[in-house]
């Protein structure tokens, strides 16, 4: 079996796995981006995942404008289509919330923290082969969760008992991942994402760090988080 059908079979694994979860209120809706996204994600796994990698990008969860629309980690639609060089048709989840709808594509909102993250390689690296000959990008949760107003649940919020099984799946994805790639480092996007890191691989001699979430919601991001994030991956020895 080659690279990309290890880590298809292993996608895959996760998205029926999280798909047969059930989650209460407050989340009113849940998009599985991995389902009606699939062929995107797909192509993104096949076109830049088909060698080991240096350094993995750990984001948390989907977007409502990004991955959530694309498919793809971090999957603001200029950056994916004119970047990462993926655009195909979007489907649709099985209950899309009226004020979320899922445009794909044709989706006109950036999602900012995409904009950034993808903006900062495509200026240090120039072109997205040069990233991705040692870089990947993927999100720990497949889910986007949201409230019945709209307004994105992150993963950390739900409830314990809902917590157990999607982090189990997720973690087992995120191994087999890890497995298959062999990464020197672990990079999580945001603390949530290095604490998931630092807790499944806790046992394991592997080179962790963190950098800021680039969402505009974190005061930390907005004072040119570009800079800030090149300077810290230069101290952990991440980027010469």
């Amino acid at each position: 079996m080659s690279l990309t059908d290890t880590l298809l079979t292993a996608v895959k694994t996760l998205r029926d796995a999280v798909g047969r979860l059930t989650f209460k209120s407050p989340v009113a809706y849940t998009y599985n981006p991995l389902d009606y996204a699939w062929e995107a994600h797909a192509r993104y796994v096949k076109k830049w995942a088909g060698s080991r990698k240096r350094v993995i990008f750990l984001g948390m969860n989907p977007g409502p404008f990004g991955m959530a629309q694309t498919g793809i980690p971090f999957g603001e639609v200029a950056a994916v289509r004119d970047w990462v060089g993926i655009r195909t048709p979007i489907g649709k989840p099985l209950r899309e919330h009226p004020r979320r709808p899922v445009e794909g594509f044709s989706c006109r909102r950036s999602e900012v923290s995409g904009r950034r993250l993808w903006g900062l390689f495509a200026q240090r690296f120039g072109t997205a082969e040069s990233f991705f000959a040692e870089h990947f990008v993927v999100n720990y949760c497949p889910l986007l969760f949201m409230e019945v107003g709209g307004r994105n649940r992150t993963p950390d919020k739900l409830p314990a008992r809902e917590l157990a099984p999607l982090y189990a799946a997720c973690d087992t994805h995120l191994h087999c991942l890890v497995e298959a790639l062999q990464p020197e480092w672990l990079i999580g996007v945001g603390a949530f994402a290095a604490t998931r890191l630092s807790n499944s691989f806790k046992d394991r001699a592997k080179r962790i760090g963190c950098i800021v979430h680039p969402s505009p919601a974190n005061p930390a991001s907005n004072r040119d988080w570009a800079s800030t994030v090149v300077g810290h991956l230069h101290a952990l020895g991440v980027w010469a």
